[in-house]
């Protein structure tokens, strides 16, 4: 289930607590995606996230990359549901910076403020899903849970339909989700014209059958 919940205090470790840590963390990895720990005290290490993504991203071509894309030089598409990535961060970089880093991963071209990264964990049994503050610390969050994913995963989603900045989204994007909500009403009603034709071929064969004399 879902729940809001307020941000949870960040405990302060102290150098050698976070060395203790990120040993035992690493005594644990069974997937080769340890932490290190550097002398000024910031550590960096992996963190993956979800994709869950309900409304499709836009994203630039290689030829727009690097500069503002005009609206032919990006696309719109849907996201393979369950797609995962990993990324490679440090101590200090917050969830805006994360999301942020993902999108620019795979040259999306939307506005950041449309994104929200959540934090899945285990408690009893239940699984509760908290979205983050933007100044938390994900690298941190991975740290203390240990390297278990079952434990605490990181899921990146739209923010609520109630809570999306419409202004965020230019009239390029708007129109590209005006484009795939038509093609695909169009292919279910195509889809539902193929069906229902078939079953009538069905009906009107046995029909025939059943009025063929003799």
């Amino acid at each position: 289930k879902d729940v809001q919940k307020e941000r949870e205090p960040h405990v302060y470790l102290s150098k050698e607590e976070v060395k203790e840590k990120i040993q035992s963390y690493n005594s644990s990895v069974t997937d080769k995606l340890k932490m290190t720990l550097n002398a000024n005290g910031i550590y960096t290490g992996f963190i993956k996230v979800q994709m869950e993504l309900c409304r499709p991203i836009t994203v630039q071509s290689s030829q727009s990359q690097g500069r503002r894309a005009h609206s032919n030089n990006e696309t719109a598409f849907y996201l393979p549901d369950g797609c995962v990535n990993t990324l490679h961060i440090s101590s200090t970089n917050t969830v805006r910076e994360v999301i942020e880093a993902l999108l620019k991963k795979f040259f999306v071209a939307d506005n950041p403020a449309k994104f929200a990264l959540y934090k899945r964990c285990h408690k009893e049994d239940q699984v509760y899903t908290c979205k983050l503050s933007d100044r938390e610390h994900p690298l941190y969050l991975r740290l203390v849970a240990g390297p278990r994913t079952e434990m605490l995963s990181f899921v990146l989603r739209e923010h609520e339909t109630g809570e999306v900045m419409w202004e965020a989204f230019s009239i390029p994007e708007l129109q590209n989700f005006l484009r795939i909500l038509d093609k695909e009403e169009n292919d279910q009603l195509q889809i539902l014209k193929n069906r229902y034709a078939a079953y009538r071929g069905k009906l009107e064969e046995a029909l025939r059958g059943v009025l063929k004399p003799g």
